[in-house]
C-alpha cells in the first residue's frame, strides 16, 4: 500500500504542476474555448489538459515499471505496454478533436483504433459474466469487436459528463478509487493473477491526476480537460475493468455480488455517467438528432435548472457517485449483502428518475427553451 500510496502522490503532483505549463501554452495557441449557447461558462477558457494527465501518467508508469513492488505486473506482460499504446492513440484523438473540431465518424474511428491495440496486447473482454447466470467465454472473433465497444462506451460517458467544472475528474476519481479497492481485494484472496494487479496501479494513478487537475478545473474552472482528457480517462478505466472483470474466469465464491458478475461493476460504480448517456441517446433520438449533437438536458444542467448552483450540482454528482461505489464494495468486504445489492441499485436509480423526471419533462418540452432561461440567469448573477 505504500507503494501505491507513493504513486498516488507522484500522480497528483505532477499533473498539479504540469497543468501550469498546459494552461499557458493552451492559451498561446489559442486553444481556448469560447462561452456559446451550449456551454454553462461565461469566460473563455483554455482546453486540452488532458495533456497534464497523459505526461503525469507515462511518468507514473515509468516510475512504477522500476518499483521492485510493481515487478509482477510488469514482468513478462504485455497489459503496461498495451494500456500505455492505447492511452497514447486515444490521447491524439482527443487532442486533434481539442485543436480543430473532428467529425463524430472520425473520433469513432480514433475509439476503434485504441481499442484495437488493447486488444492485440490482451487488454480485452475474454469472458462475461452474466448476472444469475453463467460465465461466458467470448470467442477470439468477437473480443476485439466488445473490446471497441467497451473503451468507446468508457469515452463517450466521461466525454458527456463533463458539463459542469470539476465534475468528471471528480466522478472519475471516485470511482478509480472505488475500483481501486475492489482489485486489492481480489488481488488479496487470490482471484485474480500477480500481472492483473496492473489494474490496481493504473486505478491509483487515474485517481491522481484527477485530484491533482481538480484545483485547476473546480468552479471557477481555469482549464478544461476537453476531449484529450475525457478520453484518456474512459480509456483508462476501460482498460482497468477489462483487465479484471473481462480477463478472469474464477469461480463464482457465492459471498459476494463483485465475484458474481465484475464485469457489471463498471455499470454501477461508473452509474452517473453511465446513465446520463443513455439518457442522452433516448433524449435525442427522441428529437431526431444526431447523438452527437451538443445540449444543456444533461444530468447536471437539471440540477441547475432544479436551482441548485454549479458547485452544489458538482458535488452532489459527487456524492451520488460515491454513495453507488460504497454500496457495492460493501459485500465485498463483508462477504454479505450480495442478493440485496441489485435491488439497492434499482432502488437508486428509480428515486433519481423521480427526483429528475419533472426537470426532463419541462426541458423536453420547451425543446431547448429552459436551456436559454438557465444561461440568461447565470450570466446576470
Amino acid at each position: 500500500m505504500l507503494a501505491y500510496g507513493l504513486i498516488l502522490l507522484l500522480a497528483a503532483g505532477a499533473t498539479f504542476l504540469l497543468t501550469f505549463p498546459v494552461r499557458w501554452l493552451a492559451t498561446h495557441f489559442g486553444l481556448v474555448q469560447k462561452p456559446d449557447a451550449l456551454r454553462v461558462h461565461d469566460r473563455p477558457t483554455p482546453i486540452a489538459g488532458g495533456a497534464s494527465m497523459f505526461l503525469a501518467f507515462l511518468l507514473c508508469m515509468a516510475v512504477a515499471a522500476r518499483v521492485p513492488e510493481f515487478d509482477a505486473a510488469f514482468a513478462g506482460s504485455s497489459l503496461p505496454l498495451g494500456i500505455v499504446l492505447g492511452a497514447a492513440v486515444i490521447f491524439g484523438v482527443g487532442l486533434l478533436d481539442d485543436l480543430r473540431e473532428v467529425s463524430p465518424p472520425a473520433k469513432m474511428a480514433g475509439y476503434v483504433l485504441a481499442g484495437t491495440v488493447l486488444s492485440f496486447f490482451a487488454v480485452a473482454i475474454f469472458f462475461f459474466r452474466v448476472p444469475f447466470g453463467p460465465i461466458i467465454v467470448i470467442s477470439p472473433d468477437l473480443q476485439p469487436l466488445l473490446t471497441v465497444l467497451w473503451v468507446a462506451g468508457m469515452a463517450t460517458a466521461v466525454n458527456w459528463i463533463d458539463g459542469l467544472d470539476g465534475l468528471a475528474a471528480g466522478i472519475v476519481a471516485i470511482a478509480a478509487g472505488a475500483f481501486f479497492l475492489y482489485a486489492a481485494r481480489l488481488d488479496e484472496i487470490g482471484l485474480i493473477t500477480e500481472e492483473k494487479s496492473i489494474a490496481a496501479l493504473v486505478a491509483v494513478i487515474v485517481v491522481g491526476i484527477c485530484i491533482g487537475f481538480l484545483p485547476h478545473n473546480f468552479h471557477p474552472a481555469r482549464i478544461f480537460m476537453g476531449e484529450t482528457g475525457a478520453s484518456l480517462l474512459g480509456l483508462l478505466m476501460a482498460s482497468m475493468t477489462m483487465v479484471v472483470g473481462g480477463g478472469t474466469a474464477a469461480e463464482f465464491s457465492g459471498q459476494t455480488f463483485f465475484f458474481f458478475a465484475p464485469i457489471v461493476i463498471p455499470f454501477v460504480i461508473l452509474g452517473v455517467p453511465i446513465f446520463n448517456t443513455a439518457r442522452a441517446i433516448i433524449r435525442r433520438s427522441r428529437r431526431r438528432v444526431s447523438p452527437a449533437v451538443r445540449d444543456l438536458d444533461h444530468l447536471h444542467n437539471q440540477l441547475m435548472q432544479l436551482g441548485h448552483g454549479h458547485r452544489r450540482a458538482v458535488v452532489i454528482l459527487w456524492a451520488w457517485t460515491a454513495i453507488l461505489s460504497a454500496l457495492v464494495l460493501f459485500p465485498t468486504y463483508t462477504g454479505e449483502g450480495d442478493a440485496v445489492i441489485p435491488i439497492a441499485v434499482a432502488a437508486l436509480g428509480v428515486l433519481l428518475y423521480t427526483l429528475f423526471r419533472p426537470g426532463m419533462r419541462r426541458s423536453d418540452q420547451s425543446d431547448g427553451v429552459t436551456n436559454v432561461i438557465v444561461l440568461d440567469e447565470r450570466k446576470t448573477s
